[in-house]
């Protein structure tokens, strides 16, 4: 048994680094190929390098690995060994890509495009490497460093960071870049959420009724979804109430209400969005 772990192990380690590199690509192709050609930046620690890459023609992939790397080892007791290992990776792998791009062609030399497909490439890369325990921006380590310090959430620092970063872009290289650079960000910060969160948009769903056992068996056998009853108590009249909670995708919505629905039409139904759904029916996201 042993044994077998160990080889499952290894294997699980080879796919998650295979696609950390993957994501390095994707992110370094988007960098190289549509944002640098168009003089269009990223937010964080991307989008400094890019800056200083702009005013002073130095490597972006070394000055995204200088940069990156004392986060990386400030981070490294708060966050653990094998997040900072799998991030100087995919940093390094990024820089190496990079640089091997850098006399190809660019894809297109309409900043718009560039905009567009430039920070779809670049999110996707950049959600890749985080949903395999990676990072290629540094911005949010230092987030929750200083946040442990200073009265601001991990979420204000980085908007503050950026509000700088595309500050500096605009006298760097003028306001319309300036804008185009927000647009990517706003692009990559949406396709980051798509790959970290995934396609499949799961719903979680809590029923309150009367007819629970006859819903929990209908929603299990029209549906199937696995129900689970909770043990609830009313507010207003402190009366004990069973509540049934139920996962499904977001195309099952409008099956699910009709089943409920249909075997009681006052059943109190709340809808909530998920961030991940293991086990069962459901696939495990790659950590």
């Amino acid at each position: 048994m042993g044994k077998t772990h160990k080889k499952e192990g290894k294997v699980h380690l080879i796919i998650r680094y295979l696609m950390l590199m993957i994501g390095a690509t994707l992110a370094a192709v988007a960098i190289e190929l549509f944002l640098v050609p168009n003089t269009i930046i990223d937010g964080g620690i991307i989008g400094i390098s890019l800056i200083i890459n702009y005013i002073t023609d130095f490597s972006f992939g070394i000055l995204v690995l200088i940069i990156n790397i004392p986060f990386l080892f400030a981070g490294y007791k708060y966050i653990g060994k094998n997040f900072c290992i799998s991030s100087l990776f995919a940093i390094i792998m990024l820089a190496v890509v990079e640089s091997a791009l850098h006399h190809v062609d660019p894809f297109t030399t309409d900043p718009l495009l560039a905009t567009v497909f430039g920070g779809l490439l670049l999110g996707a890369g950049v959600g890749l490497v985080i949903r395999n325990s990676g990072a290629l921006d540094g911005t949010e380590i230092l987030g929750i460093l200083l946040s442990k310090k200073m009265p601001f959430s991990v979420g204000e620092f980085v908007m503050f960071l950026n509000v700088f970063v595309f500050t500096w872009a605009g006298f760097v290289l003028e306001w319309e870049q300036a804008m185009f650079s927000i647009l990517t960000y706003y692009i990559a910060s949406k396709a980051i959420d798509a790959i970290i969160q995934g396609f499949d948009d799961t719903k979680a769903a809590m029923v309150i009724t009367n007819e629970y056992e006859e819903i929990a068996a209908a929603l299990s056998d029209r549906l199937g979804r696995g129900v689970t009853k909770l043990k609830g108590k009313g507010g207003y009249l402190d009366q004990e109430k069973e509540v049934l909670y139920v996962v499904f995708t977001r195309l099952e919505i409008a099956k699910f209400k009709s089943i409920v629905l249909e075997i009681d039409s006052n059943a109190f139904i709340t809808i909530m969005d998920t961030q991940e759904a293991h086990g069962g029916k459901f696939k495990n996201a790659v950590h």
